[in-house]
């Protein structure tokens, strides 16, 4: 047992790191490359560290599909049939899971090994004259390394809480069972070690490249934008003052939690996402816009098209992914009578959660939280039942409805539409794809009854009437696999107005900046603004109704972004009224286009499809069994079995 833990812990100790280049790995053993071959040229050396770049995630599918966790939130609703194919994410979302079970992106084994990587990049990297490797190019290689290790840290404390932590020391071959046997460090020990690790990282590492081949590699804007994230978790019920985990001990008989809240944790977030917004706002960053020709803004094509141009055109991106496989994504999302696999939906709770036109929100809740049962706001004019006569027309150039054909400018629903889609905010209509909407690239609507093209019986449709359409570009076609290439974003500017308004409200409650943030983002969404002037709706007055407010535009601003939505969810605590119980959508039986509630066979009924489970441990991901096995030391994350 011994031999094979050491195995694993020493995997790059070997010639060769397991994720650089394929050549590497493609040598054989009497052709190994050495360390002093890899770092002895320029080439290798760059590959060495790419290799641990390969370790971020892929934003669009890694982290979205059957072994992400994207879809444990609720806003994702991957076919319930694919989980017969491998899609574990779906036994999760019904509470099927273990420490036993398969880990997913196995981020508790992997990232531990690119630590590793990063440092024997950082303790053997060296300037290479011949090659034109100065020491200038050596010490900001060594700082993109650093910022990896801290990087990749942040993300094993937002999956697993406390983990083994050892950030600078490379341990040697002959290292002792004391040494390799390490258990978990304290959460809030770990977070102020990012804290000042970004922080001081952010001070030499430059804003931006001028290379266009270094796009992506790390910045000291990536810097701030991982560090404010970290602190607004860390600031957040879940562990800020939560007293569920007092008692939880690593192997010392140390306190893995702090159960004591700590206000002074919203304020150095709130610090910090200022810091980053206006450093970020310094380095040329702003939220992507586009116009209509009065020069107003169009909501439609800025909030579609900010996740799909890239950072030289679009400065909303703050952290990209330069590469990520969107196409198994924009695949899963189309419609199968479109040569997609025609799947990837999104829940009913998500549709809901979207504003009306005039800014405000349709769903008020639900009663005794029945999610069949919907309080409406009426003063938002919102309809469930019935169906539009006339198509809807606004000012935008977005073309997904028809626009661009001649007459039909600026048209976002045709006539017919059901009530519950008519008179949506713009980023209801770029998010969700739902029954007799248009679809462009065939020409016609989507056809998601019983029996139709796009529907069932296949576990390759809806299974709640909806399919994603937000992160899917619209001029991708299945039938003759175009695929318009897009980075992945794994932070941008959007989120970062979000995260500073909610920290404010909870360190400064009544601050100004709350609502000026907020504000930004409403207006480029297209909706009214909070305020007293024209056209304005009023302001959310005291803490609680504000925090609802900034909460609301968190779940129609980021929705689906990878897994901000179940992050979201997880800190605030909110994990047993939001995903335990019955999720719905429309009738996937249904063979009528009909809203009668008495009508087995109408399809616009609110449905349940699937019996989620939610339980006080998956709050946190399980260390892996494999390991607590390997591992004398460790400590079962709260609750886990």
């Amino acid at each position: 047992m011994i031999m094979k833990y050491l195995i694993n812990i020493l995997f790059f100790v070997s010639v060769v790191l397991f994720s650089a280049c394929s050549d590497f790995l493609d040598k054989k053993p009497d052709d190994m490359l050495t360390l002093e071959m890899v770092f002895n040229d320029k080439t290798r050396t760059e590959d060495w560290l790419a290799g641990v770049y390969t370790a971020i995630p892929d934003p669009y599918w890694r982290d979205m599909a059957h072994q992400g966790v994207g879809p444990l939130g609720d806003d994702l609703a991957p076919s319930t049939g694919w989980q017969k194919f491998g899609w574990d994410v779906v036994a999760k979302q019904i509470g099927n899971w273990s420490p036993a079970s398969y880990d997913g992106d196995n981020r508790w084994v992997d990232l531990p090994k690119r630590i590793r990587s990063a440092l024997i990049f950082i303790d053997n990297v060296k300037p290479n004259e011949k090659q034109l490797v100065t020491e200038a190019d050596v010490e900001n290689m060594k700082n993109e390394a650093r910022f990896l290790i801290a990087y990749f840290y942040a993300l094993l404390l937002e999956k697993y809480g406390p983990v083994p932590f050892n950030p600078d020391k490379l341990l040697s071959t002959d290292a002792s069972q004391e040494e390799l046997f390490v258990g978990q460090a304290p959460y809030d020990t770990i977070v102020n070690w990012v804290d000042q690790e970004l922080l001081g990282l952010s001070k030499v590492l430059p804003a931006s490249y001028s290379q266009r081949q270094k796009y992506g590699h790390a910045t000291s804007i990536m810097c701030l934008a991982v560090r404010a994230r970290v602190l607004l978790f860390a600031a957040s019920p879940l562990v800020n003052g939560n007293p569920d985990y007092k008692g939880h001990l690593n192997w010392k008989g140390e306190e893995l939690f702090n159960s004591t809240y700590d206000p002074n944790k919203w304020k150095r977030a709130a610090k910090a996402c200022k810091e980053l917004i206006d450093a970020a706002h310094a380095a040329g960053h702003k939220l992507y816009y586009e116009y209509n020709d009065d020069g107003t803004i169009d909501p439609f094509l800025s909030y579609q098209n900010m996740m799909f141009k890239k950072g030289d055109v679009n400065p909303e991106i703050l952290f990209p992914r330069p590469s990520c496989d969107y196409t198994s994504l924009d695949r899963h999302a189309t419609p199968r009578g479109c040569a997609g696999n025609g799947g990837y939906g999104i829940t009913q709770s998500l549709v809901d959660a979207f504003f009306m036109e005039n800014g405000l929100p349709p769903i008020l809740g639900y009663e005794g939280g029945d999610r069949s049962k919907p309080i409406i706001n009426t003063a938002s004019g919102y309809k469930e039942k019935g169906f539009s006569t006339e198509p809807e027309v606004r000012k935008t150039k977005w073309i997904e409805c028809q626009g661009d054909q001649p007459g039909k400018e600026g048209q976002v629903t045709l006539a017919g539409t059901y009530n519950m889609y008519c008179h949506r905010e713009p980023r209801f209509y770029i998010s969700v794809l739902y029954n007799r909407a248009w679809y462009r690239q065939e020409g016609r609507t989507t056809r998601f009854l019983m029996g139709e093209w796009d529907g069932g019986p296949t576990h390759d449709a809806p299974q709640n009437g909806y399919l994603l359409r937000k992160l899917v570009h619209p001029d991708h076609n299945c039938r003759t696999n175009i695929f318009p290439y897009r980075p992945g974003i794994l932070y941008r500017l959007g989120e970062a107005y979000l995260n500073y308004a909610e920290a404010l409200n909870e360190s400064d409650p009544g601050n100004a900046d709350i609502v000026k943030y907020l504000n930004l983002i409403r207006e480029r969404a297209g909706i009214p603004t909070y305020g007293s002037g024209p056209n304005q709706i009023p302001v959310p007055q005291g803490q609680d109704a504000m925090r609802e407010a900034i909460r609301r535009e968190r779940r129609a601003e980021l929705n689906c972004e990878t897994s901000i939505r179940w992050n979201d969810i997880r800190r605030w605590k909110i994990g047993e009224e939001t995903l335990d119980g019955w999720f719905y959508g429309m009738n996937y039986l249904g063979e009528n286009l009909s809203d009668d509630d008495n009508d087995p066979k109408a399809f616009f009924v609110r449905t349940p499809y699937q019996k989620r489970v939610f339980e006080k441990q998956m709050y946190w991901f399980p260390v892996p069994q494999d390991e607590m096995d390997k591992n004398p030391n460790l400590t079962q994350n709260p609750f886990w079995k």
